[in-house]
């Protein structure tokens, strides 16, 4: 495992209470940042003693690559879009986690894959939910954004417009992995919904000062036929906007969804004159946590400054700004030095 550093983001989780993220943000930088990116791969109730040694190096090592693919976007000038795509797409490859490959089984056993992104200097978007047959649910989020006069797309809908706008196509075996159909036996015999982590999502500030935000997931193990959780979801799972903040979330969905996560912390900036960090605790520990939701949220405001808040005991996550080095952390009590 990497040395994580001195603390700058994160208290401990108690014995007895939920996990407090308590990070202190400075309002602007001395230095502007030229750019910044932020990503999670899921939040959920995983340790130390759930993760092996070698399952911690491999998410860590994971992070990172993620993180210096949307770094070189950056640094070569790219788009905060540019960006979140790339950095998105890296993960959706990585069974790691809950997102194109290694994607969770439906009840159905079928792969479905939902997806968002923002941008922040007009507040346009994209969304697709229940999308099959397609490696990068991500990308054609981004399409519906750009070459498309609506917002979210559905099922086969979703599906005719991924393949007019040539996205790449994967068939339904290069999603399946051994433990995602593991956790789809299991949840076959219990008849339940489990295992919601492994939702992956980036932030980023481009250096011509615009945020974007994207979010995807596989959704949860055995979900029922048409369930839509968060992320596909703008306003719950994913918001940006350059006034305030951009925000991906992770966690259970429904709760999300009730409390308009992303936008409420947006809206606690905007209007509250909240920090990041303390709109986004609010968002989480106040509102959807005390509903009896779990999960977590990365986001980054309008001066690079990343942020992240949970309620779980762990979150894979990560940060990378220009002229610095790339700092991964899995676990709530884990500290990092972005």
């Amino acid at each position: 495992m990497r040395n994580f550093g001195t603390a700058s983001f994160f208290l401990l989780l108690t014995a007895c209470g939920p996990t407090v993220d308590t990070s202190v943000e400075s309002p602007e930088p001395m230095e502007p940042v030229r750019w910044s990116v932020a990503i999670h791969g899921g939040a959920g109730h995983f340790d130390t003693e759930v993760l092996s040694g070698a399952e911690q190096a491999a998410y860590s090592a994971s992070l990172s690559a993620a993180l210096e693919t949307g770094g070189a976007v950056l640094e070569a000038g790219g788009s905060a879009v540019d960006a979140v795509v790339a950095t998105i797409a890296v993960m959706e490859d990585d069974s790691l986690f809950n997102a194109g490959r290694g994607a969770v089984f439906t009840a159905e056993g079928k792969h479905e894959l939902d997806a968002s992104i923002m941008r922040g200097q007009d507040r346009n978007c994209g969304a697709v939910t229940g999308l099959t047959g397609f490696r990068h649910p991500i990308d054609v989020a981004r399409s519906v954004m750009t070459e498309s006069e609506h917002v979210f797309f559905s099922g086969p809908g979703a599906a005719q417009f991924a393949g007019a706008q040539g996205a790449e196509t994967a068939e339904p075996a290069w999603f399946d992995t051994q433990k995602a159909y593991s956790r789809y036996l299991r949840a076959l015999e219990r008849d339940t919904t489990i295992e919601k982590r492994g939702t992956v999502g980036c932030v980023a500030l481009d250096s011509q000062g615009n945020l974007a935000a994207g979010t995807s997931t596989g959704g949860m193990t055995y979900k029922r036929h048409g369930r839509i959780g968060d992320s596909p979801v703008v306003g719950a799972g994913t918001w940006a906007d350059n006034r305030t903040c951009a925000i991906s979330a992770t966690g259970w969905g429904e709760y999300f969804i009730r409390t308009a996560v992303a936008h409420e912390i947006h809206g606690r900036m905007l209007h509250g004159g909240a920090n990041l960090q303390a709109a986004a605790d609010g968002a989480i520990h106040d509102e959807m946590g005390a509903l009896g939701g779990d999960g977590g949220i990365v986001g980054m405001d309008r001066f690079g400054n990343p942020a992240f808040s949970m309620n779980t005991p762990g979150m894979f996550r990560g940060a990378f700004k220009a002229g610095a080095s790339p700092k991964v952390a899995l676990f709530a009590t884990d500290q990092l030095t972005p």
